[in-house]
């Protein structure tokens, strides 16, 4: 007799969505957990309808502060290979 498939446990869940929000790729979670990469974005999604809306307008500050901000954009002078001067 066929016993279908119960789906996914919650701890294997657990752990793909924790792997997505650590910054990895729904594709790399599949070749790691075995998961196809669209039941993870399902479940992303899932997720993300529990999550409270956008505050009202007036909650949100209309100034911001950055501490400690730097940018740094070098240039690269070329000494060998493609681009040679």
């Amino acid at each position: 007799m066929y016993d279908p498939p119960k789906g996914y446990s919650e701890e294997l869940k657990q752990e793909c969505l924790k792997m997505y929000l650590n910054g990895m790729g729904f594709r790399a979670i599949e070749r790691v957990k075995g998961v196809h990469h669209t039941t993870i974005i399902y479940w992303v999604k899932q997720l993300g309808e529990k999550l409270p809306d956008v505050p009202k307008e007036e909650a949100i500050p209309e100034v911001g502060e950055l501490d400690e901000l730097e940018t740094f954009i070098g240039s690269k002078k070329t000494l060998f290979g493609c681009g040679q001067q």
